[in-house]
């Protein structure tokens, strides 16, 4: 990320906006399990409420210094994992819900958005749960990633591309700023 984008993630300000809005819309009705998977906790705004209504919390973030701001901030039920999420070295079905909020633009490549949701449904249980939400393409959005890796998601298309990974039952919603989705894994047969 770079400089201000660093600056408005860590910020008071998106805290709130994450922790009053983007969490509440994107959890709402949702059952997370015991056993759930954050992918790209960034600052851990959300972590923070994540935690919370778990019994454990496994973030995976690709950058080492936010994973070490994360482990130094994190302790009791949460594991964090420095590494890429579309190669994760977790066992397969291992997760009752897997999230990630604001962070699928951050990811170089529609084929390795692919990648990382073909890993999501190898990680969940049969049964288990996708959700999370990203920004719609816009001029600000384009601005606050300058120099910085931008690759939004269609919402249009995300539902095709989430069952060509192996999801059923998905659900994009769209607000004025940004979209939210919801995938199953298919319990086994």
């Amino acid at each position: 990320m770079n400089f201000v984008h660093r600056k408005l993630c860590s910020s008071a300000r998106w805290k709130g906006i994450v922790q009053c809005h983007a969490l509440p819309w994107v959890l709402e009705q949702i059952d997370l399990g015991h056993d759930a998977l954050e992918i790209g906790p960034g600052y851990g705004v959300a972590t923070e409420v994540l935690q919370k209504r778990v019994t454990h919390l496994t973030c995976v973030e690709s950058d080492r210094n936010l994973a070490d701001l994360l482990r130094r901030t994190f302790h009791e039920n949460v594991t964090v994992r420095c590494e890429d999420a579309t190669a994760m070295s977790l066992p397969s079905a291992t997760f009752d819900g897997v999230v990630c909020f604001t962070m699928l633009h951050h990811i170089k490549s529609v084929e390795l958005q692919n990648k990382l949701f073909a890993e999501v449904a190898r990680v969940l249980k049969p049964g288990g749960i996708f959700a999370g939400t990203d920004s719609l393409k816009s001029r600000a959005l384009g601005l606050i990633h300058l120099f910085d890796t931008l690759v939004p998601v269609d919402p249009e298309t995300l539902p095709q591309r989430l069952t060509a990974a192996g999801f059923e039952n998905v659900k994009v919603e769209l607000n004025p700023y940004a979209f939210r989705f919801r995938a199953s894994k298919p319990k086994a047969a």
